[in-house]
């Protein structure tokens, strides 16, 4: 079963200098009990897609096309406000990027974690049991107390531990972390890595990991998502994508990952050129401009080709595997 299946879905912004299409002919699915991981540089349409899903998009911004199926059934395109408030928080969570900004400074954790079970049908005690618990899962101490004290009063580590906490609390199906590590040191990001790992198999949701950090993508995620420029370039597991990458860029993003440099250097490679202006796509490949390996077939739009065992990449070369020397 699919807890998410997102099917050609198009997004488009209203500017001053004209519409800018910011997604366009997205698909994926995150199926029931399993991580998936969102990858691409700044710019890629990672947090349109979110915020798609979650039905945020800014005042200017719009769903021009495509479906975006939840549990199966659900369509969240042109849900009513209502109808999507009453999903947020308790079937679709979110823990977001900075801890800080999800908190509220004035309230005491307690009381913000009693406060979002109001749709639980509990009692204040059966509020407050449910909160403890939820702060031992997340290896908070002494997590009685812990309901007393303020947001300013945790580490950064440990606020981003609470958000995680409250998000869980009502047992969603859907969880989508937006670059939840980002803020923390290395040591951090490892201890919050395994708590997702382990908080996901004992309650049994399904994951929307959204992360630059690709050490964090291959460590967490089962399957991952390729996005650059605001389509998805490549998808497949996470084997498939880091020991057979299929899309050129997949294939440069991963030789800019420092963790992969073998020699001592002053300079970290980089993909030349820049993102295109999505005001005004390229008509072909949307990464022909930037690609060593571009040629005719490229100015041509590019289907998604099947590379075999769900393994899927949006280029012309696709199904040819990468040989030694780093060509296909």
């Amino acid at each position: 079963m699919r807890t998410l299946a997102i099917d050609n879905l198009n997004v488009v912004f209203s500017t001053e200098e004209g519409p800018l299409h910011a997604l366009k002919n997205v698909s994926f699915e995150v199926p029931e009990n399993r991580i998936v991981g969102i990858v691409g540089e700044s710019g890629c349409g990672k947090s349109t897609l979110i915020n798609a899903v979650l039905g945020l998009l800014a005042d200017n911004g719009r769903i021009a096309e495509g479906t975006i199926r939840f549990e199966g059934k659900t369509d969240l395109v042109g849900l009513s406000p209502d109808r999507m408030r009453a999903l947020r928080g308790q079937r679709i969570s979110t823990v977001f990027q900075d801890p800080m900004g999800a908190l509220n400074p004035v309230l005491s954790v307690g009381r913000q974690m009693v406060n979002i079970q109001y749709r639980s049908g509990l009692s204040r005690a059966e509020k407050q049991a449910r909160a403890v618990e939820m702060l031992r899962l997340v290896r908070i101490p002494d997590a009685e107390a812990a309901l007393r004290r303020y947001p300013h009063q945790f580490s950064g580590g440990m606020k981003q531990r609470i958000a995680i906490a409250m998000a869980l609390m009502m047992e969603p199906a859907l969880l989508i972390a937006d670059e939840p590590t980002t803020a923390l040191d290395a040591t951090l990001e490892v201890a919050t890595i395994e708590l997702l790992q382990d908080l996901q198999k004992k309650i049994g949701c399904s994951v929307l990991f959204i992360s630059h950090h690709l050490g964090v993508i291959a460590e967490l995620c089962e399957d991952v998502v390729v996005m650059y420029a605001g389509e998805v370039v490549e998808r497949g597991t996470v084997r498939q994508i880091f020991n057979d990458p299929r899309h050129p860029y997949t294939r440069r993003l991963l030789e800019c990952d420092p963790a992969r440099q073998s020699r001592r250097t002053r300079h970290l490679p980089t993909i030349p050129g820049e993102i295109p202006d999505l005001r005004a796509r390229p008509g072909g490949c949307i990464f022909a401009p930037r690609c060593d390996r571009a040629h005719s077939a490229c100015a041509a739009p590019q289907p998604e080709r099947d590379c075999g065992d769900h393994h899927f990449a949006r280029c012309v070369l696709a199904r040819e595997p990468e040989t030694a020397d780093g060509r296909a």
